[in-house]
């Protein structure tokens, strides 16, 4: 059995806390005895400002979990109805968005959502298709257009298989319709 020097550990925390981006030692959370840092709050603070500056409250959820922080950005805001590519509009939504990210050392993830009404055309034979296209065309667009590192972007397509509202109704459909950036943690 060994003591562990409580200030001496405080101080290695708060040491890899800003090497990793976080702002002290409140700001972990620990998981299978590794120190993990979470996105600091001022992250929470710059997002929800943006949001409500640009008066995007109703196109926009922050969500903060064991992930990360995640950007809900639903589909009306980004892509028409059953397409992929995005117009000045959302150029100009992602540029704002990007202004805060590309500021942090973290990894991001982009996942592409779909609801669960089927899509069969020539060019989105499947959900998944369509899924896996939206998320590329924000990645491409967050490393071409706003200078995010590739390495640290991922991309993903998960079509209707991980919804956060019911497909009862059009509006609950309409918020499984999206694309997430994932700020991970470290």
């Amino acid at each position: 059995m060994s003591n562990i020097d409580v200030n001496k550990y405080k101080g290695v925390v708060n040491a890899l806390g800003s090497i990793f981006g976080s702002e002290s030692a409140g700001n972990t959370i620990s998981s299978s005895n590794n120190i993990i840092p979470k996105p600091s709050d001022k992250l929470a603070e710059d997002l929800y400002r943006l949001v409500e500056q640009y008066n995007y409250g109703n196109s926009i959820r922050l969500e903060q979990n064991e992930r990360g922080v995640t950007i809900h950005i639903l589909d009306d805001v980004l892509f028409p109805p059953g397409r992929a590519t995005l117009n000045e509009a959302s150029k100009t939504v992602l540029s704002r968005l990007a202004e805060v990210i590309k500021t942090l050392p973290n990894d991001i993830r982009i996942e592409g959502h779909t609801d669960n009404v089927p899509i069969n055309t020539p060019q989105y034979p499947s959900n998944w298709h369509l899924s896996v296209d939206r998320a590329l065309s924000t990645g491409y667009f967050l490393i071409q257009e706003e200078g995010i590192s590739a390495d640290k972007v991922s991309v993903v397509g998960y079509a209707e298989y991980r919804p956060i509202a019911s497909n009862d109704t059009p509006q609950m459909r309409a918020l499984n319709r999206r694309v997430d950036i994932v700020i991970l943690k470290k």
